[in-house]
């Protein structure tokens, strides 16, 4: 029986991964490029939850499991996936409002089936795929980029930069959170907060020693941009930290469709963040499009 702690712990993480947004957003909008803004959260988190990692086994009887070539397998996948997928995100704000793009990167849940399936083996019923559907029809109304659309095939729908963002970050967010879970799985221990933390520790590490390689050999004045915007930063890597355990955890416990799927809270966070914070507001076809998405992930979680 799976334990009902996941649907909390995926509340919180949608919670605080739609504040981390926001603030990557400010981020971005200083000065810090799309990839800048999504190096903040890593290099400050890395070390926090290592340590804290650190801590927990040395001060408990817990004892970090062998670990295989699997294991690492999934570790890769999620960090680089992870990464990619945040990138997306990002560089996406500055072409919608922040509540459609948040939507648009929810496709996430509809492409976890799939790679769920070939990955993990999970699988989804034939009324979950009829949810897919429904999904789909709300990204069709959402991916017109403000482009008069009357008369215009599915190609063109489908081909404006803002739907190709959403939908790749969707794809890498898919990858990242089948990645997550199974390198939880492969972690011989039932020790939750042993199994979310480690993997955890070690994807961020990848990804923090991964973007600072990169940004040293490409471009070095990120680095030094991070640094003096440290303040803000820290307040990223925070709320990136806190909601990234509650992710893994809940990964740990539960399918990553399942999870997704309820994280789909998120877009209404991410709409009263708009509405408060960036005094945006929402077209009619906008918040059809969203109403739909969430018709869709609702009837998901519910019938598979």
């Amino acid at each position: 029986m799976v334990d009902p702690l996941w649907i909390p712990l995926t509340i919180g993480a949608a919670f605080f991964q739609n504040v981390r947004f926001m603030l990557q957003k400010h981020l971005k909008d200083t000065g810090l490029s799309a990839t800048g803004a999504t190096y903040a959260r890593f290099v400050f988190s890395a070390p926090v939850v290592g340590l804290f990692v650190l801590i927990y086994v040395q001060t408990t009887a817990a004892t970090i499991p062998p670990l295989g070539w699997v294991f690492w397998g999934f570790v890769a996948m999620a960090a680089v996936a992870q990464a990619l997928a945040t990138v997306c995100v990002v560089a996406l704000f500055s072409r919608r409002n922040f509540a459609v793009g948040i939507t648009l990167k929810k496709s996430e849940v509809l492409q976890t089936v799939f790679v769920g399936l070939v990955v993990l083996g999970e699988t989804v019923t034939l009324w979950g795929l009829a949810a897919l559907v429904i999904g789909l029809v709300a990204l069709l109304v959402l991916s017109s980029d403000g482009l008069d659309t009357k008369g215009a095939g599915l190609i063109r729908r489908m081909a404006t930069p803002s739907a190709g963002l959403g939908l790749l970050s969707g794809a890498f967010f898919a990858f990242a959170g089948v990645g997550v879970r199974g390198a939880t799985l492969e972690l011989a221990t039932d020790d939750l907060i042993l199994r979310a933390g480690f993997a955890l520790a070690m994807v961020t590490a990848t990804q923090a020693i991964g973007m600072t390689m990169w940004f040293a050999w490409r471009d070095p004045a990120q680095i030094h941009r991070v640094a003096r915007a440290w303040r803000p930063v820290s307040m990223v890597g925070a709320t990136s930290l806190v909601g990234s355990y509650c992710w893994f955890a809940a990964f740990s416990l539960q399918t990553a469709a399942f999870v997704y799927a309820l994280g789909q809270i998120e877009v209404a966070f991410s709409i009263l963040g708009g509405a408060l914070i960036f005094k945006e507001r929402l077209s009619r076809k906008e918040m059809v499009g969203i109403a739909l998405l969430m018709v869709s992930l609702v009837w998901l979680i519910f019938v598979t």
